[in-house]
């Protein structure tokens, strides 16, 4: 595997050059402002637990390798966008079982490994109608489960966590018309996947910092 091997999988990339994709390249700076959103919420709250922040770190790290990818647009730099997204989405599962829900550590382990078993095996299914984007409808219809569970049960963050179901819906919209809509809209839609994108991991970074308990001392 040619790791500096070029990728052009996007509207707005016409050449070869680091600024080839300007937009879809400083739209990642929604990433750090959600990060820094959470930071924000984190230091004030009562909590301040730890996973809460490795999750705002990794948005940070979701935002910079997104940037390096639509800016190197190789091999690499891919693994640097799409491995981080996939790890908050496992991690936030995880979390979520355990702070929302109110299983185990180890039940949510073992649910966390089951739901990464169930997107590894409905990606390849979905591919043919949904391309890339297959890889993203395990976490969309996690949040709108977790977050309908929780809206049932009244729990005080679950339209927070519905809500970023929401907002990822269109999210992956405009992610999946970024080709097709080409020919008519020359700069692309997939600068709007990561604003929304951002949007969602906010809301989900304020739903754990608030749904939270101080640890003990």
């Amino acid at each position: 595997m040619e790791l500096t091997a070029p990728i052009d999988a996007y509207c707005e990339r016409i050449g070869t050059g680091f600024w080839a994709e300007p937009l879809n390249a400083l739209s990642n700076l929604a990433f750090f402002a959600a990060a820094a959103l959470g930071l924000w919420y984190w230091r004030r709250g009562p909590a301040r637990d730890r996973p809460s922040l490795y999750l705002i770190c990794l948005v940070a790290i979701i935002g910079t390798g997104s940037f390096l990818f639509h800016t190197f647009a190789n091999r690499w730099s891919s693994f640097a966008d799409v491995i981080p997204i996939a790890l908050f989405i496992f991690a936030y599962f995880g979390l979520a079982l355990c702070r929302f829900v109110g299983l185990s550590p180890m039940a949510a382990f073992v649910g966390t490994l089951a739901f990464v078993a169930a997107s590894l095996a409905a990606e390849p299914l979905l591919a043919s109608q949904l391309g890339s984007s297959s890889g993203y409808v395990a976490g969309l219809f996690a949040l709108y489960a977790i977050g309908g569970y929780l809206v049932a049960r009244d729990h005080p963050e679950g339209w927070r966590v519905f809500a970023a179901g929401g907002v990822f819906t269109v999210s992956l919209a405009f992610r999946m018309v970024d080709l097709p809509l080409c020919p008519e809209w020359p700069r692309g839609t997939h600068f709007l996947w990561h604003t929304l994108n951002a949007a969602t991991l906010g809301l989900l970074l304020v739903a754990a910092v608030r749904g939270a308990t101080p640890e003990p001392r």
